[in-house]
């Protein structure tokens, strides 16, 4: 032992010495004598400590705390040793300083057990974060082992409190927002929903309630004691709201009595007394205590509640009498009434409710205020945010706002009954019943159902709910709704009775009493009205009269009253200003009075005051009492929509006009006039398809027997169809609607139009003969309509285009109808009418009666047809004279009568002087210049202008174009014109850009192409000219002679220059487009000349014959008129053109004579111009080949060697004249024809036609070596492209025939099979090769390729005739395509063969 108390006395001194590692050696040494040495382990920790090693030093106090726990020195050690490292340990030194604290306490030291708690809590303050803090404080708490033996020396528990609340809200505020943060940006989160389920999870945690009290009992400071009263209510409150609905029914009663308790109190804190006063759920607002009430408006007077309940307890209405006197201590007027006026009071409540939005009371005091003042549409909308309100409060605090709920359903309820009614009548009586489901008995529920059944006109309801409130109230209110009621069901006695007791009750002189005293004496005159309906009674002034005169007087502004008293005066006092004065008062007062407006707007209407029309139906259909709500019996009144509908339909708004109607028509769908209105909104607005489908509903509606608006209705659908162009349904229309008003002159004149409409539609469709008939059916619809009015522009433009047709279609100028024209032009004019213009056009009255003179002839070559419409046109300027418009328009048509006659005139007059035609164009100057006078702003008018200007002042004209397309740049057809201006100025680039800023303008504009096909065509663009001609030929109408003359023209060019001959349908267009110019300008011999010339081609020789014969005569005729070089180079060439014709019908004599006159005809002199050769050449090989089938082979020759001999060679009449040498059998001929042939070659190498003659002929001579030199050219010949079907069939053919006939080396099979797949190789699409190859291999499988590859090779896709079809057909084998090759090809002979195989087999 001695051994170790002289190590631990060294160690203690090399302590004091600073000799730390002594001292830890000599602790060493005494813990190795003694392990257990509680004073070693003490040294040995102070040394570690001192050298700074922590771990190590904490170990040995620990040691030595185990040895002897009770002993304060290795706890000092351990505590100092922690406060170095009060940041890392600062939980260990927590347990360490109480663990010293408790010795020195059990060691009664205060002092030292107070100093080691004071240095603590200051080390944890200073050093430690929020939570350590707050466990440091929990030993100042009374919960602690030291806490009662340091009372009195330490803090107040109420100041520890505090703060650790004060660490608490601040973590819990971090720990929301770091959570928010961080759940917000999860994938589907909603920040909503996230701030929910955090600050519940913080809330039901959350130890600051506990904290809250704490504070409020160990404070001694009532303010700081009421401040954390309020803050324990408001986390509870918050705790309330966070909390789970099953949860929040404890929470709450813990709120509600924390709240109840600072109200008892009269602490001022807001958040108490709204739960006081917005959780009590009272049946009516007198069960609130009017003491608390009082409390709150003292307490909080700027909050808006306080604001709602100062205005509403100052009410009429108010349950608490004399309160508002007493908030304003008691000051009152004179008569002791309350100082708020019915403004201030609504300002004030206003004001309240903006502000306290989220308060159940106040919406439910301003909702039943607004009632009180009728103001039924803010009551609506008070209410639904009322009931919001308490939707929102249930679900924050659980609570059963029944009471509440119902007060509220019953303010909307009754609201919406009134509001715009009867539109939220379901509405409202869903509300009404769901309130007397909890409360059957419930007073306002009941009577406000009655009130919507009695609007619904169920009387018997609505008697039957009054009843049932009567017996809970006697208010004279519901007594004189019921007795109504029953007058309104047919109980006029017993009503009437009712309601004159009910007025002793009604004497007060308050504005409700006033205003039901009113109603009740007008429902009295009411059932006065109805139960004497004798006029005489009925103008008695002592009884109904009276009535209504007293209830004005009772309040002036009740607007049934001045309705009834309206009527009365409209219908028996006949007195139209007051009734007037009466209907406007009660639509003044209310948009409700349907009646009075109803008369209102029928006056106006019939005053032609249509703005005040529309005014009163608009107000109507705003007033919501049009449509009757969902199962009501009440009828629905659809005249407000129709009125508006009319209004809109004059002031040519057509859209909402059809909106109208079909409002009107979902109310009333079988009111007839509101169909036609809808009908003819549509028709306006260019909807034709559905104004056919109202007009025809509008039939379906009205009975025809009855109804004297059908013949209208009929009217329009035949206008509905006349503008769809169903011209065959519009005419029968009319002319039914005109059997029932045979003098309506608007159907009569839209008969005349359609009819003229259809005749120009059949015009452009090609379809003449219609046209004619047409326009003679609406000449014979004049004579009719100048019985009933004469003087109409309308009337007369139509005759004149009537007319107009019969110049359009110039072969039918012989059937116009002169009588009919003359009674028409001649009924009830002056004469002097037609002397417009007649200085200048030359017509006048005087050329009106060549009409009566059965004359083909106009004057100076201008049709009658349009002497007709020219004076039909000056009648029209006449009869136009009071419309400017119309004039205007007026002298336009003019204008294109004398334009068109000019345009005539030009065309059958082109070999005479052109002085004769310009008098029109002079007159067609002036009506447009007088009508661009009157209406200079037309583009139309300007454009006219440029284009009779064209003719003599391009200037002029190009002015007039420019004008008009600064007015309309989007119109194609001055585009078009200008264009063409242009052109003939031979300014091709500016013609170019006009046309194609036409084509964009208008990509159908066929004119437009037309001008780019004459710009192509002048560039020597011939194959663009063709197809743009074509394309503008193809968007054309049939009017348009100029566009079917040029492309038949193009077509005729390529046609005749082609190498291969064309297919007859490639001419069936133009030769269609050629027998319609013939029917339009009989008079134009160079189509007709065309024509003959298409029929030549596609082998019509019969018309052919005769078109040339007729153009023969007339340019015979010509001839011997003008006796010009070129009238008889036409005539020759006319006379050629007949002999090729004749030729063509075998009639050889006529031939040969008519091709002799053409050569006879075809001076020397002439000979040189090109078109003379062309006929003397065409009249040669006409006679040649006439006198070679007439056996007359001497003059054939000579025709032929003629021709040869003008044409230098041609291959085409040397292969001619080398088949002629052949026929007529002389040696020295077919030497002849030999020669001819070889030469022709020699220049001609290409020429198939003589090679395959020369094959031929080689093939009869058995000529080897001519033989094999054909085979090589033919061989080469079969590569060439430019080969027709037909010549391939014929070399195919030919070389066959050689390698049959004349086989070399191969045998003879060998050779025809090779000959054979050698074409098919070169055709593989041509079915010559694949016939020749079945016929030789004797196989089916290349007969039915031969038929396929016919097929595709026909038209429109080949070149291939019917008679190479027929061959394949033939060779196929079967019976079908024997009947198919008879079928395509009757007029040759192997489809019958084939056919004949078959029936021979049978």
């Amino acid at each position: 032992m001695s051994s170790v108390k002289i190590a631990l006395r060294a160690a203690k001194s090399a302590i004091d010495a600073c000799k730390y590692e002594d001292a830890i050696a000599e602790a060493h040494n005494a813990l190795s004598a003694d392990p257990n040495n509680y004073h070693a382990k003490v040294f040995l920790g102070l040394a570690l400590d001192k050298l700074n090693q922590n771990e190590a030093s904490e170990e040995a106090y620990r040691a030595a705390i185990n040895i002897r726990g009770q002993d304060a020195l290795a706890w000092q050690g351990l505590v100092a040793l922690y406060e170095k490292e009060t940041s890392e340990k600062l939980d260990d030194y927590h347990h360490a300083a109480l663990r010293l604290a408790e010795i020195h306490m059990a060691n009664d030291d205060r002092t030292k057990c107070q100093a080691v708690i004071d240095k603590y809590i200051g080390d944890a303050r200073k050093y430690g974060s929020r939570s350590q803090l707050k466990h440091s404080l929990e030993a100042l708490l009374p919960g602690s082992s030291i806490y009662n033996y340091l009372e009195g020396r330490i803090q107040q528990p109420a100041y520890t409190y505090i703060k650790i609340a004060d660490i608490v809200e601040a973590e819990e505020r971090e720990k929301t927002n770091s959570e928010i943060g961080q759940r917000r940006t999860r994938l589907g989160a909603r920040i909503n929903q996230v701030t929910a389920e955090v600050n519940r999870e913080v809330l039901e945690n959350s130890p600051l309630e506990e904290l809250y009290s704490n504070v409020i009992n160990w404070t001694q400071d009532d303010d700081v004691r009421r401040q954390y009263e309020e803050k324990l209510l408001q986390h509870a409150t918050d705790t309330l709201a966070a909390l789970p609905m099953p949860r929040k029914a404890a929470k709450r009663e813990a709120v509600m009595k924390m709240a109840e308790g600072l109200v008892i109190l009269k602490h001022p804190f807001l958040l108490a007394w709204n739960i006081v006063m917005e959780w009590k759920d009272v049946e009516e607002i007198k069960d609130l205590d009017a003491g608390l009430l009082k409390e709150f408006v003292g307490f909080f007077p700027d909050e808006g509640l306080s604001k709602v309940l100062k205005g509403y307890l100052d009410s009429e209405i108010t349950p608490f009498p004399g309160f508002a006197a007493a908030q304003k201590d008691g000051v009152k007027d004179e008569e002791g009434n309350p100082l708020f006026t019915i403004e201030d009071r609504l300002i004030i409540m206003i004001e309240g409710i903006e502000d306290a939005s989220k308060s159940i009371l106040a919406h439910r005091l301003v909702g039943e205020y607004y009632l009180y003042l009728d103001e039924y549409e803010r009551a609506v909308s008070t209410a639904r945010a009322g009931i919001k309100c308490i939707v929102a409060d249930s679900n924050n605090w659980g609570l059963n706002l029944a009471h509440s709920c119902d007060a509220m359903n019953t303010i909307l309820a009754t609201a919406l009954t009134y509001y715009q009614a009867p539109r939220h009548h379901a509405e409202a009586r869903s509300l009404f019943e769901q309130v007397l489901r909890g409360k059957p008995a419930d007073t306002p529920a009941l009577i406000g159902l009655g009130m919507i059944y009695e609007e619904e006109e169920d009387y018997e309801s609505a008697i039957d709910s009054l009843n049932r409130a009567l017996k809970k109230s006697r208010d004279p209110i519901i007594k004189a709704e019921a007795a109504w009621c029953k007058a309104l069901n047919g109980d006029n006695e017993a009503a009437l009775r009712e309601l004159e007791a009910c007025l002793p009750e009604l004497e007060d002189q308050g504005i409700k009493t006033k205003s039901l005293r009113s109603q009740t004496l007008y429902r009295i005159g009411m059932c006065l009205w109805s139960l004497d309906t004798n006029r005489g009674a009925r103008k008695d002034r002592n009884g109904a009269y009276a009535r209504f005169l007293a209830s004005l007087q009772a309040d002036m502004n009740f607007a049934p009253a001045y309705t009834s008293l309206g009527i009365y005066y409209a219908d028996y006092a006949r007195d139209k200003k007051r009734a007037r004065k009466c209907f406007q008062k009660a639509f003044e007062l209310s948009s409700s009075e349907v009646e009075a407006a109803h008369r209102l707007a029928d006056s106006f209407a019939l005053s032609g005051q249509w703005d005040l029309v529309e005014v009163v139906a608009q107000r109507v259909v705003e007033s919501g009492k049009i449509r009757p709500a969902p199962g009501s019996k009440k009828e629905a009144i659809s005249w407000p929509y129709a009125a508006l509908g009319v209004v809109q339909l004059n002031n040519q708004d057509y859209a909402k006009s059809a909106v109208s109607f079909q409002s009107a028509l979902r109310l009333a769908p079988r009111n007839f006039h509101c169909w036609v209105g809808l009908g003819e909104s549509y028709h306006n607005s260019g909807r034709y398809i559905a104004a056919t489908k109202a007009f025809e509903h509008a039939q379906q509606v009205e009975d025809a027997a009855d109804s004297e608006g059908l013949w209208f209705v009929e009217y329009m659908l035949a206008n509905v169809k006349r503008e769809l162009g169903e011209y065959d349904d519009a005419v029968p229309r009319y002319r039914k609607g005109l059997k029932s008003k045979p003098d309506e002159y608007g159907v009569s004149i839209a008969l005349l139009q359609t009819l003229v409409e259809v005749a120009w539609r059949n015009v452009e469709l090609g379809f003449f003969g219609r046209a004619v008939d047409s326009a003679k059916e609406a000449i014979g619809v004049a004579q009719q309509i100048v019985r009933i009015r004469d003087d109409a522009f309308n009337l007369w433009k139509a005759i004149g285009d009537a007319s107009s047709i019969f110049s359009a279609v110039q072969c039918y100028e012989g059937t116009l109808p002169r009588e009919q024209l003359q009674c028409l032009l001649e009924d009830g004019v002056d004469l002097s009418v037609f002397e417009i213009l007649a200085d200048i056009d030359g017509i006048n009255w005087d050329s009106f009666r060549l009409i009566t003179d059965n004359s083909d002839q106009g004057l100076g070559g201008t049709p009658l047809s349009m002497i007709v419409s020219i004076l039909a046109q000056k009648r029209a300027v006449h009869s136009s004279a009071k419309d400017p418009h119309a004039r205007a328009v007026a002298w336009y048509n003019l204008g294109w009568a004398e334009h068109r006659a000019y345009a005539y005139c030009a065309e059958t007059l082109y070999s005479s002087p052109r002085r004769e035609p310009l008098r029109h164009v002079k007159a067609a100057v002036q009506c447009f210049k007088r009508s661009i006078e009157l209406e200079a702003g037309n583009g139309e008018f300007w454009n006219s202008l440029g284009i009779v200007a064209s003719n003599f002042s391009p200037k002029v004209a190009q002015h007039a174009f420019v004008r008009s397309l600064y007015l309309n740049d989007k119109n194609a057809r001055v585009w078009t014109n200008l264009g063409a201006l242009a052109l003939r100025q031979s300014d091709t680039d500016l013609a170019h850009e006009a046309f194609t800023r036409a084509q964009s303008a208008d990509p159908d504009y066929a004119e437009a192409w037309l001008g780019q096909g004459f710009l192509a065509a002048r560039k020597a663009d011939v194959v663009e000219a063709r197809h743009l001609f074509a394309h503008a030929f193809e968007i054309s109408d049939a009017s348009n002679t100029l566009i079917k003359q040029q492309y038949a023209n193009a077509t005729f060019d390529h046609v005749a220059s082609a190498f291969q001959a064309a297919n007859t349908g490639d001419l069936l267009q133009p030769l269609l487009a050629l027998h319609q110019v013939r029917r339009q300008l009989p008079s134009d011999i160079a189509s007709h000349q065309l024509l003959s010339l298409f029929d030549e081609r596609v082998g019509n020789f019969d018309e052919a014959v005769s078109m040339q014969e007729l153009v023969g005569s007339t340019l015979e005729t010509e001839y011997e008129t003008a006796e010009s070089l070129l009238a008889l180079t036409r005539f020759a060439q006319a006379r050629a053109d007949l002999g090729r014709v004749q030729l063509a019908k075998k009639e050889f004599t006529l031939a040969a004579e008519n091709a002799e006159t053409a050569l006879d005809l075809s001076t020397d002199e002439a000979g040189g111009r090109m078109s003379c050769r062309t006929v003397r050449l065409s009249a040669h090989m006409t006679a040649g080949l006439a006198y070679y089938y007439q056996g007359l082979m001497d003059q054939s020759i000579e025709m032929f060697k003629a021709a040869l001999s003008e044409t230098q060679g041609n291959p085409d009449i040397i292969c001619l004249l080398a088949q002629v040498l052949w026929a007529k059998g002389g040696d020295n001929e077919r030497e002849v024809a030999r020669e001819q042939l070889l030469d022709c070659i020699e220049r001609y190498p290409r020429h198939v036609a003589a090679t395959i003659l020369l094959g031929s002929v080689a093939v009869l001579d058995d000529d080897q070596d001519t033989l094999q030199a054909v085979t090589t050219d033919l061989e080469g010949l079969r590569t060439n492209d430019d080969l027709s079907v037909q010549e391939e069939g014929r070399i195919a053919q030919l070389l066959t025939s050689i390698a049959s006939l004349h086989p070399t080396h191969e045998s003879r099979d060998v050779s025809e099979l090779s000959r054979a797949t050698s074409i098919i190789m070169l055709g593989p699409s041509q079915p010559h090769g694949w016939n020749q190859l079945a016929s030789v291999s004797g196989d089916n499988f290349p007969a039915e390729i031969a038929v396929l590859t016919a097929v595709k090779a026909v038209p429109p896709r080949g070149n291939l005739e019917a008679e190479d079809l027929c061959r394949a057909y033939a060779r196929s084998g079967k019976l079908d395509d024997a009947q198919r090759a008879a079928m395509i090809a009757p007029f040759k002979t192997p489809g019958w063969e084939a056919l004949g195989e078959w029936f021979r087999d049978d």
